[in-house]
């Protein structure tokens, strides 16, 4: 667990592919603005986290909620719901699709509505012109953005990545910088416009995050951001998929 604002905690995780490859994942913990406290993703974490967890949060008793914002990572919710019996379990359509036997609360998060109930703390963003759930299950473009309101940090999962080099070689190469997922192409809506509104959103949160000082990235890395480093890496990481863009442009209009 890593503390990067008073009211802010990142967990990282491990997350194997074929039990060989390790990806991570990530949650975090804010706390509420009447001093309780939302839990944003799920994930199995280590006695010494754990610890860490249940005494900031009076046993998990603090916590009000557990909010689940990207639809395919549904792996870890059956642990989390068990550590913290009491909080109010939200996630995605998808969520209570795939992990039925849980209790999950009628509100799903990709909904305005639902995320309205936790407008004095947190910020939503749901990316435009994406399939929210492709029928390709491997793609995992879309999710649902979060910010914490004081810490103005970023909590996302998949849909921006950061891309952090190899700790053996990190002296030589640049810093890590913020890219959209790279199966963004398979996961544009097959349709007319959708190119367009995908970039407008990007523009959009570009701007009005503009003052992120952190970013945490679900499979890479938590990144401290220089000032207008949110803005700049988002319009980076735009022009970088501009050719995929233009080619669903060319397809569908």
């Amino acid at each position: 667990m890593q503390q990067h604002h008073q009211d802010f905690w990142n967990f990282r995780g491990s997350f194997k592919i074929a039990k060989v490859v390790d990806i991570g994942t990530q949650m975090s913990l804010v706390r509420r603005a009447n001093g309780r406290f939302l839990v944003l993703d799920s994930y199995d974490i280590d006695d010494a986290d754990r610890t860490s967890l249940l005494g900031l949060t009076e046993g998990g008793r603090l916590v009000d909620a557990i909010i689940n914002v990207h639809p395919f990572h549904t792996i870890h919710c059956t642990a989390l719901a068990k550590l913290l019996p009491d909080a109010r379990l939200i996630g995605t359509a998808r969520h209570r699709d795939e992990v039925g036997e849980l209790q999950w609360e009628p509100g799903v998060i990709e909904d305005p509505a639902t995320q309205a109930e936790f407008a004095e703390d947190l910020e939503f963003s749901v990316p435009d012109g994406l399939d929210f759930v492709p029928d390709d299950e491997s793609v995992h473009s879309a999710s649902v953005l979060v910010r914490h309101k004081p810490s103005k940090i970023v909590h996302v999962d998949d849909t921006i990545m950061v891309l952090a080099p190899p700790s053996l070689i990190e002296a030589l190469l640049p810093e890590p910088r913020m890219r959209f997922h790279p199966a963004l192409g398979k996961a544009l809506k097959k349709e007319a416009g959708a190119a367009d509104a995908y970039a407008n959103w990007a523009r959009r949160i570009a701007a009005e995050w503009a003052d992120t000082p952190l970013v945490c990235a679900a499979h890479s890395a938590a990144r401290d951001l220089p000032p207008g480093g949110w803005s700049e890496e988002i319009l980076e990481a735009l022009d970088k998929v501009e050719k995929v863009l233009d080619k669903h442009r060319a397809e569908h209009g």
